[in-house]
């Protein structure tokens, strides 16, 4: 059956970088868009960055663009979200989706697998 396990998540000071995790199994990994999302306590889940199949095309959210970059092994089925200069309101749970021909949009509702989250805590 598909599986996206997400790792990765910390406690991190203000200003600190991690690196996101996300394995995945059970499909064809190379023909489905990747997503990173996340959500923060009593806020909606939101997108934060798309990549494409092949890894040739991303998309990010205003908030992290410039700070956050996704990219992809697929020899590995591995999708990886590379957070620098973190700041506190980055503190959510973030989760690894996958999609098929989404157009790397970052509406929740375009991508049917979704992993169960890692915590990213961004506080000093």
């Amino acid at each position: 059956q598909v599986q996206l396990v997400e790792s990765g998540g910390d406690s991190v000071q203000p200003g600190g970088s991690l690196r996101l995790s996300c394995a995945a199994s059970g499909f064809s990994f190379g023909n489905y868009d990747m997503a990173w999302f996340r959500q923060a306590p009593e806020k909606e889940r939101e997108g934060v960055a798309a990549i494409s199949g092949a890894g040739l095309g991303t998309n990010y959210a205003d908030s992290v663009k410039g700070r956050f970059t996704i990219s992809r092994d697929n020899a590995k089925n591995t999708v990886y979200l590379h957070m620098n200069s973190l700041k506190p309101e980055d503190n959510a749970m973030y989760y690894c989706a996958a999609g098929f021909r989404t157009r790397i949009t970052l509406y929740r509702g375009a991508y049917a697998y979704w992993g169960q989250g890692t915590q990213v805590t961004v506080s000093s």
